[in-house]
């Protein structure tokens, strides 16, 4: 499955296809890895798009290679010896939600094309490709290192959902119950600010991007919709209706019809250009719900935890988000 033409190019895959993670020269040494704790639920059987796959006991050396599969094996307790750094953050590869939760550091590998010499060197006995593209070459190369969690099984590129990865994930770690407990917090959260706000309940509400190529806006099967869905607002029926006939998890909006991201809220973010190419755009600005007041524009590790979708980074992003958008909103 294609993305959509131009946000493809410029990394829909989320914010930072570009910061397209360093390469291995920018990780520190390899640590020796940490696995669940003795006990943990093996033999594992974690069903994929490729098949099912077995772990048949903890594993020690873990490389997680999917958009937030590292994060989400640190929040399981587990430490992976390589990890890829979608969002270029640096250091170990993670935002604020999980910094700290490295002993050593990991070995930085590349995400799109890693290197799979590299990733080899470090012996791993558990790879994660939870959150991929699901290729089948790559898929293939991978598994040849060591077994390999890929795609969940019907899933499509980029489009593991947060239950799904941190489910399969749990149960390759052996650590189901850690898994389960992860997305009951992200629910609590999302549940607490919803039942807050119950004026939300049924408004419209966009999720949008800007790129150096153009505009975009998100569409049903991607975390940013299901994000702002969760505490109480739904789809812009004018987003959801262009999305027949699109692949992947956005669509193309022209410079010149702006006003299809009209909603109750816009929420929107830059992606390798600066925030006030969105907020200082005279057409940008001449969006009713712009003109309102009702917009939120982020950036930074904000726009990196909404972006990331994994249960950790949303109950950040819960907690950072919510405040500006009662300011937006007036409530």
């Amino acid at each position: 499955m294609k993305l959509p033409a131009r946000l493809a190019a410029t990394a829909v895959v989320a914010l930072a296809l570009a910061a397209c993670s360093g390469t291995g020269d920018d990780g520190g040494d390899a640590g020796t890895g940490s696995a669940p704790a003795a006990g943990g639920d093996f033999p594992a059987t974690v069903e994929t798009a490729f098949g099912d796959i077995t772990v048949d006991e903890a594993p020690e050396r873990v490389v997680a290679l999917g958009w937030g599969d590292a994060e989400t094996a640190l929040a399981l307790g587990v430490q992976p010896v390589g990890a890829s750094d979608w969002l270029g953050f640096g250091g170990d590869g993670v935002g604020p939600w999980s910094e700290g939760l490295y002993d050593e550091s990991p070995e930085i590998i590349e995400t799109l094309e890693p290197s799979y010499e590299q990733v080899a060197a470090l012996e791993p006995d558990l790879i994660l490709d939870v959150k991929s593209s699901g290729d089948q070459e790559r898929y293939d190369r991978l598994s040849q290192i060591a077994p390999t969690v890929g795609i969940p099984a019907g899933g499509e590129n980029y489009l593991t959902s947060t239950e799904q990865q941190t489910t399969m994930i749990a149960d390759a770690l052996g650590v189901p119950d850690e898994g389960a407990a992860l997305l009951d917090k992200r629910d609590q959260a999302f549940a607490e600010a919803a039942e807050a706000h119950p004026e939300w309940d049924g408004m419209t509400a966009t999720a949008a991007t800007r790129t150096s190529e153009g505009w975009g806006a998100y569409i049903e099967g991607s975390e940013r919709v299901e994000f702002l869905e969760r505490l109480g607002f739904q789809q812009s029926p004018t987003i959801d209706g262009l999305k027949a006939g699109a692949t992947g998890f956005s669509v193309d909006i022209s410079d010149e019809q702006l006003d299809l991201l009209d909603a109750d809220l816009i929420v929107a973010f830059p992606i390798f250009i600066d925030k006030a190419e969105i907020t200082d755009d005279p057409q940008w600005q001449a969006i009713p719900a712009v003109e309102k007041g009702h917009d939120v524009v982020i950036d930074g590790d904000l726009q990196a935890a909404y972006s990331l979708g994994t249960a950790e980074s949303q109950v950040y992003a819960v907690d950072e988000l919510t405040g500006l958008i009662e300011d937006a909103l007036g409530s």
